[in-house]
């Protein structure tokens, strides 16, 4: 395709110059033979009638003598390039001509001589009437004498002067054709320079992303289209190696928590089938399985959950909810929790009631997943904070806590799925490194943003917004 597409533009710029000089040599030809024809039709044919109106009536008119006419008639003719001039009388019969002397005596008649031949022009070609042994343009000018036409000046071109000066301007166009098509060649040079190979090389890498090189380098320099296309084509291999990645460590985390629970509820069942265990700690141990179970549950469900928040066309059950009373619902669910970790949960909740609008069962979803991260990573005999604001038509919900921190560094990978820092490993034996993800596609399936605050050894601040109910602004 890269040669042949090629090939096809240089085949166009050849047949270009082709068919330029087909139309020069024809149609260009023929044009510039008329025009030069017309144009000395109308100059002799000045000549002719100014010598008719002028030395030639007063011929007729017994005016002026036959030699003084035979004088301005010669002069003329040298004067037009040896131009022939008769005058002619109408019986066809030869008064004067500038090519020879006429004897008085010797008469010479035009055979067939017709001044209607014109037929309502004033020029006609040929050998006028078995007069020459040539083609010859003739013009034709009528002599009045007393209200009577006595005669015709009629001045003789050859053809072949014409063609000449015909071929003369035809030269200066092929001579322009060449020029045209030698300037054309920067069209050419452009065309390969900006167009095709650029092209080759974008064409190139995507044959090698077809074969699954992702980290092929392409490099086109350019700020027009094809540079915008080939800086496109460079981010999406770039992209598509990025999801690869994150496939496969996808994948390399499903195993690892999935691999683990399975390896301890297999060991464990194990040990107690070939008597390892003793019976009387067979209950201890089958609570460690169920436990592992429940594990493997709450991952399976955590998969789920982000398959089908990931699905296009996701639906939301949009109502008007009151999140003041599902932030102190969620709260209540965690009093067991924070009572065994000495945790304190303060609510600084704005007005008494917070009318929104959303998912309410996935908002009170994402308020579970970030208590109960905020609960996981907080020191005992500590405070966590659930506060709203708001501002306009949006309520902000920010669950802060004053646990271990989350590490700059680690701040932008933690919504990725089964991420987990360093810090958090320690403390978080149970969980799945999905709940942050959860959360990120939640608010975003809302329209709304989630960002977080945190340091290091201080604690860490969740704040995610979401749309005020009209029914609040009505109100007030």
């Amino acid at each position: 395709m890269r040669r042949t597409l090629y090939l096809k533009f240089l085949l166009g710029y050849l047949l270009f110059g082709i068919f330029g000089f087909i139309v020069v040599a024809t149609f260009v030809s023929n044009m510039t033979y008329e025009h030069c024809r017309r144009d000395r039709a109308e100059s002799l044919y000045a000549e002719a009638t100014q010598l008719a109106d002028t030395y030639a009536a007063d011929l007729y008119n017994s005016e002026t003598s036959l030699e003084t006419v035979r004088k301005q008639i010669l002069a003329l003719s040298k004067y037009m390039d040896d131009a022939v001039i008769w005058i002619i009388n109408p019986s066809g019969r030869l008064v004067l001509d500038s090519t020879r002397d006429l004897s008085i005596d010797t008469e010479i008649v035009v055979e067939g001589f017709d001044p209607t031949a014109t037929a309502g022009t004033y020029y006609i070609t040929g050998d006028f009437f078995g007069s020459f042994n040539q083609d010859m343009l003739s013009v034709l000018a009528p002599i009045t004498a007393n209200y009577k036409v006595q005669g015709y000046v009629v001045i003789h071109m050859p053809l072949s002067s014409i063609h000449e000066e015909s071929d003369e301007l035809l030269n200066i166009s092929y001579i322009m054709l060449i020029i045209i098509f030698l300037l054309s060649l920067i069209i050419l040079i452009f065309f390969t320079e900006m167009v095709y190979i650029p092209l080759k090389k974008i064409t190139s890498a995507t044959e090698q992303y077809a074969a699954g090189n992702m980290n092929y380098e392409l490099n086109v320099e350019s700020e027009d289209e094809m540079g915008y296309l080939a800086a496109s084509l460079s981010y999406m291999a770039g992209e598509i190696a990025r999801q690869e990645d994150d496939q496969k460590k996808f994948i390399a985390n499903v195993s690892h928590d999935f691999r683990s629970p399975l390896t301890s509820i297999r060991g464990y069942l194990e040990a107690m089938l070939d008597g390892t265990i003793p019976a009387e700690l067979h209950e201890k141990y089958l609570t460690i399985v169920i436990n592992e179970t429940d594990r493997l549950t709450k991952l399976t469900n955590g998969l789920l959950t982000l398959n089908n928040l990931n699905a296009r066309g996701m639906m939301l059950e949009k109502t008007d909810f009151d999140l003041n009373q599902i932030i102190r619902n969620t709260a209540a669910s965690f009093e067991g929790t924070c009572r065994a970790k000495k945790l304190a949960i303060e609510l600084v909740l704005t007005d008494d009631l917070m009318l929104v609008n959303g998912d309410v069962t996935k908002i009170q979803q994402v308020l579970y997943n970030l208590l109960d991260n905020a609960i996981k990573f907080s020191h005992n005999d500590s405070i966590i904070k659930i506060e709203t604001t708001e501002k306009k038509n949006k309520v902000f919900v920010s669950v802060k806590d004053s646990g271990i921190g989350i590490p700059k560094e680690d701040q932008k990978m933690i919504w990725d799925r089964f991420y987990k820092s360093d810090l958090s490993r320690g403390k978080d034996k149970k969980g799945t490194g999905l709940g942050l993800a959860i959360v990120k596609e939640i608010i975003k399936a809302h329209g709304e943003n989630i960002n977080v605050i945190s340091t290091v050894g201080v604690g860490t601040e969740f704040i995610f917004s979401l749309p005020k109910s009209e029914a609040m602004d009505e109100e007030e």
